[in-house]
Parts: structure tokens; C-alpha cells; sequence
């Protein structure tokens, strides 16, 4: 016991020591300084001192203070006071002011790194300092006052960075631009034609950035430019669109005018409109009529003055959802009379032209291009496959593994949905009414279910039937806290929103196309883009794989165009299986694919041409709609 109790005291003395050791070098070096700053004071006139402030710096004749000058002084200009050597104090009076404005005024640490000391005689003295090193063109970069439109783009990109796109639906949007409507607004390109109604005209150059980039990954329709160099296979067409106006869009409208057809365009969706790309269409000459975050009055205002211009009629119809045909019919119905057909690339649309048709009131042929290999195994599946996950990171920055997940509709669009889910670590649901798609589903590694025995457990609904009232209030009602709720059909009718703008709910919004239903008891939902279509409203899409749906959509339009009288009823048409393998054999060079060719005997002994079609049209390589 004695020998620990001698070993810990030899412990504390030692620790004693070193801690006195640390303690009387410091204060060395305090009394060095000291010495230093009195050195100095020795050499500088009592009445220099006495006119220096040691609170507030002094400031000369040409408006520089102490400060200023004591940021020049440089550590050897304090070696010949400490020396002796009073030359460099004595010499002349403005050399005098540095050291005395060193010794009086207690610098800032923050701002100069220094120390302050006290002398004996109660002033104030400051340690030599080393001298900060500033690069001129970082002091002319932060000295810079920014801009308003430099302020503007830090703020944007500072606050809206998770929302927005510059290559899709969450487009650009200067937050400068006032809140007038754009039908209010009187706008006209460069050339003084003001044909056209957009956010803002001065977005173009933008826009056609965005619009060359997306042409670098469409090369199909860059190569029916090349091939319309000659012919002009839509020469006299004119065509009236309903799309979705994007950067892809916009390649597609620029090469339907190469092909030699007149364009006017409206949007399909109230959120998806990029508003610099209809900016860079307008500025190009077309009569584009959208904007981004339209209301339903202004969708069917700006349908309607594409349709009606005083001289001008069009003969074709490119429509993604049925509303333009839909409006042609319903307020111009005379315009059929010219109207050469109809090409439709929506499951909705379709559903509608087939009602039409049904009915005996599709008065003109119509091309279902949804249906087309071209457009069901590519931008259904693998378009939505990596968008649904873009969209939902992008507006609510939501984790996916773990998360529990219900689908609604496993169509192509809801096996794209499924996959990347899946693939993401998510437990996924589906539901389904098509035996077909449920067998899938199942072989696929998922469980089929009933909405309402996973609607109080799941975290995100996913809604991809392209029916309506999939999602109703009773759902809504039981969902979990949080729970996200969206849509990646193309209507707004799958989830019932209406439903949902009661007294009793409140909504907040709390992002771009993100809003929170709040209900009495403080349960919320994440409600995306007011039930309409996720990826456009709110995320990117692939421009490859729209490409291949832009070349079918295309071609489809060359085929109505010329065909021969007669060749088409008034009825609703699949794509030919040759024009959808051509569709295909454009893209295949972009990934440097070589397909193998039929010799004379093995085209003989499957009873095919060899340069296709390689499928009969009785051929389903498509899985059954889901409705």
C-alpha cells in the first residue's frame, strides 16, 4: 500500500512540474512581447501617442484608417525597433504611425489573428503579426456586389435544387417572372410574330440548349431529317398536336416540319410544359400554346386556339389522351370532314377512340400507337422504370428499401414500376383485375393483393391502370401517416382528388407539385402532383427511349398521310409490325448492335421475307392491357 501511495504522489509532482514547466514559458512569452511593444513606445513622441485613439482607429486624410495601414505593416519593418535602431521611427513622421497604431489600437482576433497585451503604463500593445496572403482575383470575386440576376440564380438553385429539371417536366422557371397570366401578356419573338401564347419569350436560348441536347440522343428522328433532305413526305399536312411539350417534343415538331408539315401545338398536361422549350418553339416559328402549372381553364383555352385560327384548317391530329379529339368533336365537329386521321399514343386515349368507334362515331381512321411494340415494351416499360423512382426522390427525397409499396395495374407501365421498386429494396404490392397480368405479377416474385387489405400498411401508393377512381376517398381515409400517394397514369382520374377538397381537410403546400392533406386528427398524406402523371409533372424521362415513341408517332402520321383512299376505315388501327421493326433497326446502332441475317434456306424454311416482317400481326408480343 505504501509503494502505491509513493508512486501516485511521484506521478502528481511530475504532472505538477510540466503544468508549471507550460505555464512559465507562456508568460516568457507574454513579457517578450511586452518588452517588444515597449521598445516601440520608447521610440514614438508623447504627442504622436496621445493623438491615437486606443478604442476607435484612426482615420487619415485620404480616408484610410489604422486599420488600413496596420493591414501594409509587415513583420520586418518591427526587427530594427526591437534592435534598437530607431532609423526606421525617427526618420519620418508617416513611418512613425505604423508601429504606433500596432502598439495603441487591440486588434480584432477574428479579423487579424493578433493578440492584445497590457504594459505597465496601461496602453496597449498588439504581437507582430504574420502578413495574410490574398489572391487579387479572390478579392475581386468576393468584394463583387452580386447582381440581381446572379442573387436570383443563387436563391433558385439554393431552393429549389431537389424539385426542379432542366431537361423535363420540372422545368425552368425564372423567379423574377410576375404572377400575370400568360394570356394577359402581348409577346412576339424576334422575328415580330406573336402566333403563340408561353410563360416567357426571353427563356428560348434556353430552351434550344436543351433541345440540341435531347437531339444528341434521338438519332431516329435526326435520320428521317437526313432522309427528308429530297422528300417531303408531309408536305401540305397540318398537323395539330396534344402532347406532352417537351425537349423530346420539340425534336419531334421540328422534324415533322423538316418532313415538310405545318405544326400548332397545346399541352396534354397542366404541369408537364417545360416553359423554356415552348420559349425556343415560339422563338423557332411555331404556334405553341402552354405553359407550366396551367389552370383547367386556361388547358382548354389553349387547346381551343391551336384548333381555331381563321384560315388555317388542319387535316392531321396528334393526341396523347383524347382531349384534343375530344374538343375537335365536341365544339368544331365540321373539321372532320378534312381531317385525314388520328394518331393516339395514350392508354386513355385509346380506351376513348375505341368508345368512339364502338359507338359508330370515329368518322375518320386512327392509329393506336400505344399499343405498337415500339411504344408498350420501351416507353411504358423501361421509360417508367427509371422515371417513377426519379420522381419520387426528386419530391420527397423518400428512402426505398424497406418501404412497403402497392401498385396498382401491372401493365407495362406497372411492371417498369415493380422492377425498379424491387430492385431498390422495397416490399412491393400489386393489384390487379386482369388474370393475365395477375399470373405475372405473381411469377414475377410479387404478392397479389386487394387494395383495402394493405391500405393501412403500405408507405407509397402507386396508381398505373389508367381507369378511374383506383384510389377513392374510403382509401385515403385509411392510409398511414405520411403515406405517398401518386399517379404515373395518364390521366387524373386514377386517384380521387376531388374528393379530398373538403372543409374539413387541409392542404399545405410544401414543395413544387407536393402537397400535404391534412386531416382533423393531424394525420397527413403526401399528395404528387395533384393525382396527375408523376414523371412528367415532376421528373425526368429517358430522351433515348421517347425517342423510339417520337419515330413511331412519326411514321404513323407519313402512313395515315399517304395512304391511298380507302386503305383505312374509320376504325382504330394497330402500327404495321415492318414500320414497328424499322422503328426499332434506327436505334440499333447507338449501342453498336449488329443483327444477324437470314440465309435464302432459313427464310425459306420459316416462310418469311428476309427483311422482315419477322412476326405475323396475330403475334401478341404484348402482354394484355391493363384497364
Amino acid at each position: 500500500m505504501d509503494g502505491w501511495m509513493a508512486s501516485r504522489i511521484r506521478l502528481c509532482r511530475s504532472r505538477l512540474y510540466w503544468v508549471k514547466t507550460d505555464w512559465i514559458a507562456a508568460m516568457s512569452v507574454q513579457v517578450v512581447a511586452a518588452k517588444m511593444a515597449e521598445v516601440e513606445l520608447k521610440d514614438v513622441p508623447n504627442k504622436e501617442l496621445s493623438a491615437v485613439s486606443p478604442v476607435a482607429p484612426k482615420t487619415d486624410e485620404k480616408g484610410l484608417s489604422n486599420t488600413d495601414l496596420n493591414a501594409s505593416a509587415t513583420s520586418p519593418a518591427v526587427e530594427p525597433a526591437v534592435k534598437g535602431d530607431p532609423s526606421p521611427l525617427s526618420s519620418a513622421p508617416s513611418t512613425a504611425k505604423i508601429p504606433q497604431a500596432s502598439a495603441m489600437k487591440r486588434p480584432d482576433p477574428q479579423q487579424n489573428g493578433g493578440e492584445a497585451f497590457v504594459n505597465r503604463d496601461g496602453t496597449v500593445a498588439e504581437a507582430p503579426r504574420m502578413k495574410k496572403i490574398q489572391f487579387a482575383d479572390q478579392k475581386q470575386e468576393f468584394n463583387k456586389r452580386p447582381t440581381k440576376i446572379g442573387r436570383r440564380s443563387l436563391s433558385r438553385s439554393i431552393s429549389q435544387s431537389s424539385t426542379d429539371s432542366y431537361s423535363s417536366a420540372a422545368s425552368y422557371t425564372d423567379s423574377s417572372d410576375d404572377e400575370t397570366s400568360p394570356r394577359d401578356k402581348q409577346q412576339k419573338n424576334s422575328k415580330g410574330n406573336g402566333d403563340f401564347c408561353i410563360k416567357n419569350i426571353k427563356q428560348a436560348d434556353f430552351g434550344r440548349r436543351e433541345i440540341e441536347i435531347a437531339e444528341q440522343e434521338m438519332p431516329a428522328l435526326m435520320a428521317l431529317r437526313k432522309r427528308a433532305q429530297g422528300e417531303k413526305p408531309l408536305a401540305g399536312a397540318k398537323v395539330v398536336g396534344c402532347t406532352h411539350i417537351t425537349a423530346q417534343t420539340a425534336v419531334l415538331m421540328e422534324t415533322l416540319s423538316a418532313l415538310g408539315a405545318q405544326c400548332r401545338w397545346a399541352a396534354c398536361n397542366i404541369y408537364s410544359t417545360q416553359n423554356e422549350v415552348a420559349a425556343a418553339l415560339a422563338e423557332g416559328g411555331f404556334s405553341v400554346f402552354a405553359w407550366k402549372g396551367e389552370s383547367e381553364d386556361d388547358f382548354w383555352w389553349c387547346i381551343d386556339r391551336c384548333v381555331n385560327l381563321e384560315g388555317w384548317q388542319p387535316n392531321m391530329i396528334l393526341d396523347d389522351g383524347g382531349d384534343l379529339t375530344h374538343w375537335i368533336y365536341k365544339k368544331y365537329p365540321n373539321m372532320f370532314k378534312k381531317i385525314k386521321g388520328i394518331v393516339e399514343e395514350s392508354v386513355t386515349g385509346v380506351h376513348r377512340l375505341y368508345q368512339l368507334s364502338k359507338a359508330g362515331k370515329l368518322c375518320v381512321p386512327a392509329m393506336n400507337v400505344n399499343d405498337s411494340v415500339t411504344k408498350q415494351k420501351f416507353d411504358n416499360l423501361y421509360c417508367c422504370r427509371e422515371s417513377i423512382l426519379d420522381g419520387l426522390k426528386r419530391t420527397t427525397d423518400v428512402m426505398f428499401g424497406g418501404k412497403q409499396v402497392v401498385v396498382c395495374g401491372y401493365g407495362e407501365v406497372g411492371k417498369g414500376c415493380c422492377a425498379a421498386l424491387k430492385a431498390m429494396g422495397s416490399i412491393v404490392y400489386v393489384t390487379e383485375i386482369d388474370p393475365i397480368c395477375a399470373l405475372q405479377a405473381c411469377m414475377d416474385g410479387f404478392r397479389l393483393v386487394k387494395l383495402n387489405e394493405v391500405i393501412r400498411q403500405v408507405d407509397i401508393v402507386i396508381t398505373c391502370t389508367g381507369n378511374k377512381n383506383v384510389v377513392v376517398r374510403e382509401n385515403l381515409d385509411r392510409m398511414k401517416n405520411g403515406c405517398i400517394v401518386c399517379n404515373m397514369g395518364h390521366s387524373n382520374t386514377e386517384i380521387d382528388v376531388a374528393s379530398l377538397r373538403t372543409p374539413e381537410l387541409t392542404w399545405e403546400r410544401v414543395r413544387s407539385q407536393v402537397d400535404h392533406v391534412i386531416w382533423p386528427d393531424g394525420k397527413r398524406i403526401v399528395l404528387l402532383a395533384e393525382g396527375r402523371l408523376l414523371n412528367l409533372s415532376c421528373s425526368t424521362v429517358p430522351t433515348f427511349v421517347l425517342s423510339i415513341t417520337a419515330t413511331t408517332q412519326a411514321l404513323a402520321l407519313i402512313e395515315l398521310y399517304n395512304a391511298p383512299e380507302g386503305r383505312y376505315k374509320q376504325d382504330v388501327y394497330l402500327l404495321p409490325k415492318k414500320m414497328d421493326e424499322y422503328v426499332a433497326s434506327l436505334h440499333l446502332p447507338t449501342f453498336d448492335a449488329h443483327l444477324t441475317e437470314l440465309t435464302d434456306e432459313q427464310a425459306k424454311y420459316l416462310g418469311l421475307n428476309k427483311n422482315g416482317p419477322f412476326k405475323p400481326n396475330y403475334y401478341r408480343r404484348v402482354a394484355v392491357r391493363s384497364l
